[in-house]
């Protein structure tokens, strides 16, 4: 069986304090979550249905009460963030540069020789995911050719198309044949 929750007589004044000035449902719950247990002696899941929450977010909401009486103008930490960062964002920074140096002289970027040192850097080995998002995160793209070439001329094409029917036939034109031509 489960420890009780400890809520001391301070907890549950602040509670008190709270409820009365409640603005919203949400606060209201806030309070009602300590409330219900400390004086009605009401477990966390006879709490969770009276307040039509989950069996957890009971003791969620305990906690944030509890962290608004010890630090009042502390915001609620936030669920964002990167967590499980291998490196700060400075380092990150830091260790692309030399890549980024040959990039802009104009060479290919391959993702297998920066995933080989980021691997050595790390002291682990990391997956092809792991370089992706990171240069993703900086800014970097994969860069397509385009569809036609930047010096092409289009109305030169155009005159060769209507100049040489002997060697380019567009595909609904009929077929015909080098004798035919000549003929």
């Amino acid at each position: 069986m489960a420890r009780p929750r400890s809520l001391d007589a301070k907890l549950v004044e602040h509670a008190k304090g709270l409820a009365a000035q409640a603005q919203s449902v949400e606060h209201l719950r806030l309070a009602q979550a300590v409330l219900l247990p400390a004086l009605l002696g009401a477990t966390l899941e006879q709490t969770a249905a009276a307040l039509g929450i989950g069996r957890a977010t009971v003791g969620r909401y305990q906690a944030k009460v509890r962290r608004h009486l010890t630090h009042p103008a502390q915001r609620d930490p936030s669920w964002g963030g990167r967590r499980r960062a291998a490196m700060s964002v400075e380092e990150e920074i830091e260790f692309l540069e030399p890549w980024a140096q040959a990039a802009a002289d104009g060479g290919m970027l391959i993702v297998a020789p920066l995933r080989a040192a980021l691997a050595q850097r790390l002291g682990r080995p990391v997956t092809h995911s792991v370089v992706y998002r990171l240069l993703a995160r900086h800014g970097w793209r994969k860069v397509a050719p385009d569809t036609r070439h930047p010096k092409s001329d289009p109305l030169a094409q155009e005159l060769w198309k209507k100049n040489c029917p002997t060697c380019w036939m567009p595909s609904s034109a009929p077929r015909r044949s080098v004798a035919d031509e000549c003929a």
